[in-house]
């Protein structure tokens, strides 16, 4: 499993996001009805053509990020899936709102998203906008691009996936000449985010190098033990599968039953 989902995980997600609150009648969602609410041309950017095995291997892969689930309910002979973003991330609705749209649409400003996240939350005003925004960029997963010259606002980008690399080009420009690398969130599929720092040019003595390396294998021994208790990718598709397989069977039952029921007239 990669270490940050690619742009089909992140479509996914957002479309499942965006559909519970737009078309809370339909919700959790077939694989059919989630292909098509991520190659929908409306409230897209970019706009793509995925077809069902590219959704359900996105499926596949967000929920081994605890991030969905299937979420059939009883009688229903088709699967549907449902996500599970604020107890993943840990977001409030207006925050799962801007972080939707973000995902869907790409870069934004905070006017755009104001009048964008209508249909999912709605905002009082744009200060209650900005700070969403603030919350989403102090956990690590959006990033502010700074206004460029002609720009009357500055736009505001996701970083979960798909805009990381973008978004340290930005930071680059904006401060010609800086030795130091900037910053940058990446998502760890043992939780959340984690901020990763450049290497740390200009100490001012050892003291402070021998403090600096030590931190370093501080933080290593920390990653090794996270992936050494976490289970194996294999150990959690095959977890995945089990339960998918435990499902159909589930409704395969209800289904006989339900037939067994209206043969005797009961």
């Amino acid at each position: 499993m990669p270490s940050e989902p690619d742009a089909v995980e992140i479509r996914v997600v957002a479309c499942l996001a965006e559909k519970q609150r737009t078309t809370p009648d339909v919700y959790p969602l077939s694989l059919n009805a989630l292909r098509l609410a991520c190659n929908q041309s409306t409230n897209r950017d970019p706009v793509v053509d995925y077809d069902e095995q590219t959704v359900s291997d996105a499926l596949r892969q967000t929920a081994l990020r605890g991030w969905t689930r299937l979420a059939s309910g009883a009688g229903s002979r088709a699967r549907k899936y449902r996500h599970l973003l604020p107890d993943a991330l840990g977001v409030d609705g207006g925050e799962l709102a801007v972080l939707a749209v973000l995902m869907l649409r790409g870069a934004q400003t905070p006017g755009e998203l104001k009048g964008r996240t209508e249909r999912l939350e709605g905002f009082a005003d744009l200060a209650a906008v900005h700070e969403a925004l603030e919350r989403l960029i102090e956990r690590g997963y959006v990033v502010r691009h700074r206004r460029r010259p002609g720009q009357k606002e500055d736009r505001y980008e996701q970083v979960l996936g798909g805009g990381a690399e973008e978004a340290e080009a930005g930071a680059e420009a904006a401060s010609p000449g800086a030795e130091t690398p900037p910053a940058r969130s990446t998502l760890s599929p043992d939780g959340p985010m984690r901020s990763t720092l450049g290497p740390g040019d200009g100490r001012k003595d050892d003291r402070a190098s021998e403090a600096g390396r030590k931190d370093d294998r501080d933080a290593r021994d920390e990653e090794f033990v996270s992936v050494a208790e976490a289970p194996s990718p294999a150990e959690a598709a095959d977890e995945v599968a089990r339960l998918d397989r435990l499902e159909t069977e589930l409704l395969e039952l209800k289904g006989e039953i339900a037939r067994l029921r209206e043969a005797l007239g009961d």
